[in-house]
């Protein structure tokens, strides 16, 4: 009677994981297969993104690019009368969704945050489907929104950056594994128009370009791909600003010195929360890491790439540890490929597990800074005109978007003058931080005086008497009003 092998030499024997390239010529895809899981997936993505519709924003990134798209629709420039870290392409989505649905409302870019996250699902079905066939390009997608939650819902419900930026990295991946070079880098640079970090995903397309077409005229293709939308972002709005705004000018910014503590504590946090979200993907992966080799190095390149890309800036915010994810459901897809049938299904239910704490989180969590931010708008409102602008002092810039009144000033927040934007908890906050330039800048705009200053510190290391231009500028100028809103106090323009 012959002897059933262990289960355990079962999977050794499976050394690596089958690196399909496209299907054999004779094989035939099963009818109706996108037709199937595609509604599957729209479903999935929506019901994630669920808690999303449930507020006006989730965080200040939203406000920020709500306020930048409103200026640039009334005939501002990007890096010159309105200015961010960021690259220009999420601005321009907001301006071009908020031209076609109106700006009142955050609801049709929180729709095409749904869509983004539906397109990465896609992409990865796509890319799963290649390597390992049918049922692991379904577990693939479904995998990663189950997912896509998994952290502080303010980081992984509101319709910012990383959310934008994945759909470019998992198509960079799907291009570049079909050996469409020109695509793949045109995907790369959507990536880090998005977001800088989305460069991060160049990594392993170079890795499958040397494997798999080493020749000068795939490099070309890529960097030709890569390198023409980069320049025409920066000739369209200004060469300068573009490389200062995105790259050179953040030095202060991307330094861990002076919060370790403060710092390292968010990293333990969000890292945990993704640890808990990824608790049916991880055990697949550390199992296969233990048993075989996994025939996916540029999937660990991806990851380990987007992992670079986290730690980049030494500030680990929630919403950087998205770009984790795709890898992760990839890698975790191909573990699942050479374990018994059951750990798919245990996967499965952990990931969907997690998937329901998350979304009750962000169906229940408070948001007492988005009430707050309410409440300080209503009363700005109340003491200006519509034509007139206001400088609010602090770092919720959504203020001015849910106010409806233009700010003074061209940064947005205190932080780009402060360097408190960094999540900063004291040290290497202040005047002498800001980005390079920026105070005589601002003293500019301030000669013209805006209507209403609102000091939104409220004791955090940027309060202006800790700020000698504003404090200045306050006292000369400027007298406080009586009343308060939760500790904001609101000044007007004095006699003198």
């Amino acid at each position: 009677m012959p002897v059933e092998p262990s289960s355990s030499l079962r999977y050794v024997s499976a050394t690596a994981l089958p690196r399909q390239r496209g299907r054999a010529p004779s094989a035939v895809p099963p009818p109706g297969y996108w037709r199937r899981l595609l509604p599957v997936l729209a479903l999935l993505a929506l019901l994630t993104r669920i808690p999303s519709f449930g507020r006006r924003l989730w965080n200040p990134d939203e406000g920020y690019l709500a306020v930048q798209a409103r200026i640039l629709a009334d005939g501002g420039a990007l890096y010159d009368t309105v200015v961010d870290r960021k690259p220009p392409l999420l601005p321009l989505l907001y301006q071009a969704s908020f031209a076609m649905f109106g700006d009142e409302s955050l609801l049709s870019v929180k729709i095409l945050a749904v869509i983004a996250q539906l397109i990465t699902a896609a992409l990865l079905v796509g890319i799963a489907r290649r390597r390992w066939g049918d049922r692991a390009g379904r577990t693939a997608g479904v995998l990663y929104l189950l997912v896509s939650i998994g952290l502080n819902p303010q980081d992984a419900q509101a319709a910012t950056f990383e959310v934008f930026m994945l759909p470019f990295t998992a198509a960079a991946i799907w291009c570049a594994d079909r050996g469409r070079w020109a695509a793949a880098g045109l995907a790369v640079a959507g990536a880090l128009l998005t977001k800088q970090t989305g460069g991060a995903v160049l990594v392993p397309v170079l890795w499958l370009l040397w494997q798999t077409s080493p020749s000068r005229t795939a490099l070309l293709r890529t960097g030709v791909g890569l390198g023409l939308p980069v320049f025409c972002a920066a000739g369209l709005t200004t060469p300068h600003g573009f490389v200062f705004w995105t790259v050179t000018g953040s030095a202060a910014y991307a330094t861990f010195t002076g919060s370790e503590l403060h710092v390292l504590f968010r990293a333990l946090v969000n890292s945990a929360l993704l640890g808990t979200a990824c608790a049916g993907l991880i055990p697949p992966i550390v199992r296969v890491l233990r048993i075989a080799r996994t025939g996916a190095t540029d999937l660990w390149l991806w990851l380990a790439a987007s992992a670079a890309a986290v730690l980049l800036g030494f500030h680990f915010f929630g919403h950087y540890y998205l770009q984790l994810i795709p890898p992760l459901a990839l890698l975790a897809t191909g573990a699942l490929q050479i374990l018994p049938r059951d750990r798919l299904a245990t996967a499965l239910l952990t990931s969907a597990c997690g998937c329901a704490l998350f979304l009750a989180w962000g169906m229940l969590a408070p948001r007492p800074e988005l009430d707050h931010a309410e409440r300080l708008a209503a009363a700005v409102q109340a003491r200006t005109s519509p034509s007139e602008p206001v400088l609010v002092w602090g770092i919720h810039p959504e203020t001015y978007w849910l106010a409806d009144r233009a700010p003074a000033s061209r940064y947005l927040t205190a932080g780009l003058l402060t360097n408190y934007s960094g999540g900063r908890n004291g040290p290497q906050v202040g005047e002498k931080y800001a980005m390079a330039g920026a105070w005589q800048v601002f003293a500019g705009e301030m000669r013209r005086g805006p209507a209403l200053i609102v000091d939104d510190s409220r004791g955090k290391p940027f309060a202006p008497e800790r700020i000698p231009t504003l404090d200045r500028l306050l006292s000369r100028h400027y007298e406080p009003l009586p009343d308060e809103v939760d500790g904001a106090v609101f000044y007007v323009r004095s006699g003198g």
